[in-house]
């Protein structure tokens, strides 16, 4: 292996501060409650509304200012989203009647949660793919209230009216206009105007996440996220300006952000290092790109695919892409990513907003023990079973001898009270 370009190491910071910092706001919350978020959306985002719950009328405002071709544009990136969250939700399916012996009888319903929050984030962006991708497949696992919530634009007391038409669209039962900790902190423990969910969901900035952090037991959360990051394994048959452009796509997100081409060919990689150096220079965003890609991106240069597999597999990245002449060569080989693209052809922003499947995924390694939001997020497995007399008396001893061993009586008296 030879790092061709090398990244900064991502230390672990001191992040004291941050925790004390969101569990005073998430206390504030607690004990102020409307009070605290008004002054917060006043002091973060200069928003001096006085009703926190978007209106409809604010809703059908925003649909005035849409387009016809961003109102099709969403609709159409909705109908992939919702095709396949239903697709996925039929293959979670109910499980009645097993029997491991004769009088016993197994099983499990599937069971959406009863509410949710799906936070979707303002910040420098009115991310509005992020409303459509988590609050579509909420609704499709028949979550009964779906609340949605995002920072207003700052200066204004408005919510992007883009993100405003797709949380409708996408079917919110509620929207509300507050971000950061404080809505995180509102959602878990409620206030005045915001009733408690049993879920939060969606990215956010580090309070956010660290907000979640601090609130998970109170509510679900799907999970702890950082900054975007994307691996791309090529051979020298692929396009260098395509990966140079699929890695700036990421930078662009966070000066935090990574992008990593592992390849098995030295000029090919010293290329698309020339060509994103060379899109750097005309690409609007190029601000936070080149100090993502200057301090994060990373070149490495392999003997074999099985040594990219492995590096792959080792990082556990948000975004995988496989850009080589033979895909299949590695496909089955590749457990840890957060989604995965398959060939030249399948760019990771297709994944981001409109091919259908979601783009909320883990990162910082988090993708080693679980995938990206999903129908399922949404969904308990829960399991029930019952007996008959005579199934009940045979297993009864069993039971309580091993109650007993355990010196648990009480367990034991219960079991033998069937027999």
């Amino acid at each position: 292996m030879k790092i061709l370009k090398k990244s900064k190491e991502r230390t672990a910071e001191d992040n004291r501060a941050l925790r004390d910092g969101v569990t005073a706001i998430i206390d504030d919350v607690c004990q102020r409650g409307d009070t605290a978020l008004h002054e917060y959306n006043e002091k973060f985002d200069d928003c001096h509304r006085q009703m926190l719950r978007i209106s409809r009328e604010e809703i059908e405002e925003a649909y005035e200012q849409i387009t016809e071709q961003e109102l099709s544009d969403l609709r159409m990136a909705k109908s992939n989203i919702e095709k396949f969250a239903a697709a996925q939700r039929g293959t979670v399916t109910e499980l009645e009647n097993f029997s491991p012996q004769p009088g016993i009888y197994l099983g499990h319903r599937i069971i959406p949660v009863t509410s949710c929050c799906c936070y979707v984030p303002g910040g420098g962006y009115p991310l509005y793919s992020t409303a459509l991708m988590l609050i579509t497949p909420a609704k499709v696992a028949g979550v009964k209230r779906v609340a949605a919530c995002s920072p207003t634009v700052k200066g204004t007391s408005r919510i992007h009216y883009k993100t405003l038409v797709a949380m409708d669209l996408a079917g919110a039962d509620e929207i509300y206009a507050v971000g950061g900790a404080q809505a995180v902190a509102a959602f878990s423990y409620g206030t005045e105007e915001i009733k408690p969910v049993d879920m939060i969901v969606g990215p956010g900035n580090r309070y956010v996440t660290e907000a979640k952090r601090q609130c998970y037991g109170q509510i679900g959360i799907d999970f702890v996220a950082g900054p975007s990051e994307v691996l791309v394994i090529a051979d020298a048959k692929a396009d260098s300006k395509t990966i140079a452009a699929d890695l700036l796509a990421q930078a662009e997100h966070d000066p935090n952000a990574k992008g990593i081409l592992v390849t098995t060919d030295e000029a090919f990689g010293k290329q698309v290092i020339e060509d994103v150096e060379a899109e750097l220079k005309i690409l609007s965003t190029s601000g936070i790109a080149k100090k993502s890609w200057d301090d994060y991106g990373e070149v490495v240069i392999v003997d074999t695919l099985a040594e990219a597999v492995a590096i792959s597999n080792d990082y556990a990245p948000e975004h995988l892409e496989v850009n080589i002449e033979n895909p299949d060569e590695i496909i089955e080989d590749l457990y840890n990513y957060g989604s995965l693209f398959i060939g030249g052809n399948t760019a990771e922003v297709f994944g981001d907003y409109a091919s259908g499947t979601n783009h909320t995924l883990p990162t910082v390694k988090a993708a080693r023990y679980t995938g990206g939001v999903w129908v399922g997020t949404f969904l308990k497995t829960c399991t029930h079973q019952s007996m008959s007399l005579e199934a009940s008396k045979k297993i009864a001893p069993l039971v309580a001898r091993m109650a007993y061993g355990e010196g648990l009586e009480g367990h034991a008296k219960a079991a033998e009270a069937r027999a």
